[in-house]
């Protein structure tokens, strides 16, 4: 009997995660009053997880929980294959789940001061959802891949509900939980069926037994498989028809907690998605890519379409960014559907997925981190709350146009006019011009109600606004939210004027395969 061998190298940022959360979960048994500490203490493991995932990766890829060589059913040899794997790609997925983290505690000290939450348990579910990013970010089998993802999903159901006597919270995490049960289901299914079929969970032995077996081709059962494990992680991306979860639980949740969800999710889906659509089912491409290209026309539409009719801001940004997952997904269907799927094309597609998924969470981390600067921590409240932000609360006013302006891909937001840019231009090269003119065209809808909200930002202010601004809230959470904004709107211009700092990271999981 042979045992694996362990890289704890590989492991390290997990292991940091782990102990910031126990750490900090320790802290508030011990000394319950210190809310503001605990939020320093959950802050040290991202920071040092995503230290850690940059300083690991740096050299050689790291391996560990390998399993040798040998021959799968059918006759299809194949090498060694890993379940985790700490490369640079992973430590750009690492990174961006570690700054989400430290963003969401930021916005989130409101929360944790208020005594609405219990302090320790809300930082510690934090936690361990960033936990299962970082094994998400390294998974290379289908199973780990599975629970990494639900480790990053589950915390958070507990999270939206987490409030004491907040109906709409209960209500916000109960059809979270029931729907999500129902799409890890489906994904499951679709995975067994998938180790049936091939005898294998690791990716690229998915792949090989799929390249190699002309038999499987032929068998409904495969192309079962391959929707069944499309669908439900489309659920995680808030893919139409798998969306209606979306605005509710939002708007039920806390709003630093819809924050951390309309991104991180958002993350962990894009990268469960691209390691198995072009890490494992790359050779049956023909099944997912028409699958993919129908469910980003639609998703980009209908969130498109209903949010010209919203009247709640929390609800107007859930299916703002149920219409930016259509963005985010085009570029891999124009791919999968492209007649001729070279490697250029696969580089180009999986760039501008990732491009557009980071420069997407930055910009609306910021969005929901300026609701929270003006609104607070409970509650987004109508739009029509937000009429005159700007003249009262000039450098809150600026961030949030920022943000909206980024969010329709426009100046002064440079940084989702290149998101923009990177999505057409993959579908360009994917030769997919018709699903370049459907996201330009869902581009002007979209303008239309970003460009409404920021005008009212500016409006002459009501003579009874429906939120207190600002500067009436209480200092201690005033000042971390208008820190974590500031911080987040300069990311968001640094990133505007260098654009090309992402676009060279997101070219790294474009190597993974190519």
């Amino acid at each position: 009997m042979n045992a694996q061998l362990i890289d704890h190298a590989a492991l390290a940022p997990a292991y940091a995660v782990v102990a910031g959360a126990v750490l900090a979960f320790l802290i508030d048994l011990a000394r319950p009053g210190l809310r503001g500490t605990l939020l320093g203490v959950a802050a040290l493991g991202p920071l040092t997880a995503g230290v850690l995932a940059v300083v690991a990766s740096r050299s050689e890829p790291r391996d560990t929980f390998c399993s040798r060589a040998g021959e799968l059913p059918g006759g299809v040899d194949v090498g060694a294959s890993c379940s985790l794997e700490l490369d640079r790609a992973s430590a750009v997925a690492i990174v961006v789940f570690c700054g989400l983290t430290l963003v969401v505690l930021g916005l989130s000290a409101a929360t944790v001061q208020s005594g609405d939450v219990p302090a320790g348990e809300y930082v510690f579910l934090l936690s361990c959802s960033l936990f299962g990013g970082v094994v998400l970010a390294t998974a290379r089998d289908l199973l780990t891949l599975i629970v990494a993802l639900e480790t990053l999903t589950l915390p958070v159901y507990a999270l939206v509900g987490l409030r004491r006597k907040s109906v709409r919270s209960a209500e916000a995490a109960t059809t979270f939980f029931v729907v999500s049960v129902v799409s890890t289901t489906v994904t499951l299914l679709g995975a067994g069926l998938l180790y049936a079929l091939t005898g294998a969970v690791h990716l690229d032995r998915i792949a090989a037994a799929l390249g190699a077996r002309d038999d499987l081709r032929d068998l409904p059962l495969t192309a079962a498989a391959v929707a069944l494990v499309l669908v439900g992680l489309a659920f995680k991306v808030a893919a139409v028809p798998f969306h209606a979860w979306a605005p509710g639980t939002y708007d039920g949740a806390p709003v630093p907690v819809a924050a951390y969800l309309s991104t991180a999710s958002k993350v962990g889906g894009v990268v469960a998605l691209l390691l198995v659509t072009v890490g494992a089912l790359r050779p049956y491409l023909d099944v997912a890519g028409p699958l993919l290209a129908g469910i980003a026309v639609a998703t980009m539409t209908v969130g498109n379409l209903v949010a010209l009719r919203q009247r709640r801001m929390v609800r107007l940004l859930a299916w703002s960014s149920v219409a930016q997952v259509g963005y985010l997904l085009a570029p891999l269907g124009a791919f999968a559907t492209a007649a001729g799927r070279t490697d250029d094309a696969l580089r180009a597609a999986v760039v501008g997925v990732v491009a557009y998924t980071v420069f997407y969470v930055v910009i609306n981390v910021g969005a929901f981190g300026a609701v929270i600067a003006w609104r607070g921590v409970d509650d987004g409240g109508a739009i029509e709350d937000y009429r005159g932000l700007a003249r009262r609360s000039p450098w809150v006013g600026a961030a949030f146009v920022l943000a909206l302006a980024g969010l329709a891909g426009l100046p002064p937001g440079l940084a989702g006019l290149f998101a923009k840019v990177s999505v057409v231009r993959a579908l360009l090269d994917g030769s997919a011009g018709w699903l370049a003119v459907i996201v330009g065209l869902n581009a002007v809808i979209g303008l239309a109600y970003y460009a409404r909200i920021a005008a009212l930002l500016f409006a002459a202010p009501a003579e009874s606004p429906g939120a207190a601004p600002i500067e009436s809230q209480p200092s201690g959470a005033r000042v971390p939210a208008l820190l974590t904004l500031a911080a987040v709107s300069v990311l968001a211009v640094l990133a505007g004027f260098a654009p090309q700092l992402i676009l060279d990271a997101s070219r790294l999981f474009g190597d993974l395969w190519t």
